[in-house]
Parts: C-alpha cells; structure tokens; sequence
C-alpha cells in the first residue's frame, strides 16, 4: 500500500501545480488589457481548467487516505 500513497502524493502535486498555473494565469490575464467579453472568455476557460486540477488533486489525495488506511 506504501505504492498507493506515493503514487497518490504525486497526483495530489501535479493537481496543486495546475492550481498554481490557474492562478498565475489569472494573474496574467488581469494584467492584459482585455474588454469585459475577452476577459469573461478566458476566465471562463480558466474556471474549467481550475476545477480539473482541484479534482485531480482530490483524486490523489483519496489514494493517500485509502493508502494509509489499507496499510
């Protein structure tokens, strides 16, 4: 089960690192000077990516809990 946990700890990173580039991207696009539809536009892309990554990051984070209590 000691696999599971790794495995699940690297999940949970690569999500925590889409988070921070979601973030940074924001960080990015408020900067630009867009119009209200082209800054609408790109955080609505932004939201989606955000929450792939916040799944992503929960699904390793479920393999490290299962890991430690099947283990």
């Amino acid at each position: 089960m000691e696999m599971l946990i790794w495995i699940g700890a690297v999940i949970s990173l690569v999500g925590v690192a889409g988070l921070v580039w979601c973030v940074l991207a924001a960080a990015r696009a408020r900067r630009e000077t867009l119009d209200d539809a082209a800054m609408n536009a790109r955080l609505q892309r932004l939201v989606a990516w955000n929450m792939g990554a916040l799944a992503i990051s929960a699904i390793g984070l479920m393999m490290v809990v299962i890991g430690i209590l099947l283990g």
